[in-house]
């Protein structure tokens, strides 16, 4: 994935950089919005992370230009500036996403990589997307282990003991693997037989399933304000 850090402090910039590069992907990182905007012109991006309070022209400005150049490269907002109304105006001028600071890594990447896939980029040869679909693939030959009828699976030839619903939930994000799924979609799964059922249940039935996963080299993360997704975890 080919990504365009836009962040002034240094200290985030640096451990970002680091974090994406050891993923394998190539990353840009601009310290101003001015000098980011030449970059983003003369390059072509998967997604670009964009820090709103930058020295000389704020993020919404540099945002506002890049869209109104044809720039159509996905982008997130990462910000301390966490009011609704930053949220909205950046969301209206052209971002995809938002995620205020301090974030997750692990929520970060899954939130570029989600990005990256609904505008169908087409990865390059030496990219994690390609590292990605052969993750699907692999995991894609466990689901022939899966019993449907009982609560029992296999991973990795681990087997493993499941409630009922941790079974269901287990498999409709091995269905979706590396996407996040919101607990309102995953109810109907979980808990097919109760109509009036809260979405906070997924919760627990998410927490005693993350706590059987580990080690399997499978690993339940949840995304705030989007839900859960499973992924390959990282040795």
């Amino acid at each position: 994935m080919k990504i365009l850090l836009v962040e002034d402090d240094k200290t985030m910039r640096e451990t970002l950089v680091r974090a994406f590069t050891r993923l394998g992907w190539l990353v840009q990182a601009c310290a101003n919005g001015q000098e980011a905007l030449v970059v983003w012109q003369k390059l072509s991006l998967d997604v670009v992370l964009l820090d709103l309070s930058l020295p000389e022209r704020d993020g919404l400005d540099i945002l506002a230009d890049a869209r109104q150049l044809g720039l159509s490269t996905p982008v997130i907002i990462l910000t301390a500036r966490g009011t609704v109304g930053d949220r909205i105006l950046g969301l209206n001028m052209g971002a995809d996403d938002y995620l205020p600071k301090p974030f997750d890594l692990d929520e970060l990447e899954a939130r570029m990589r989600a990005l990256a896939r609904a505008h169908a980029r087409k990865p390059w040869p030496d990219s994690p997307a390609f590292e990605e679909k052969s993750t699907i693939s692999r995991h894609k030959s466990y689901i022939d282990s899966y019993q449907f009828n009982s609560n029992y699976l296999s991973i990795q030839g681990q087997a493993l003991d499941l409630s009922p619903r941790e079974f269901s939930l287990a498999q409709a994000l091995h269905e979706h693997m590396g996407q996040a799924l919101p607990k309102e979609q995953l109810l109907s799964r979980v808990f097919p037989d109760q109509a009036d059922v809260q979405a906070e249940a997924i919760e627990v039935v998410a927490y005693r399933l993350r706590k059987k996963l580990a080690g399997t080299g499978l690993k339940l993360v949840t995304l705030r304000g989007l839900g859960y997704l499973l992924k390959e975890e990282l040795a």
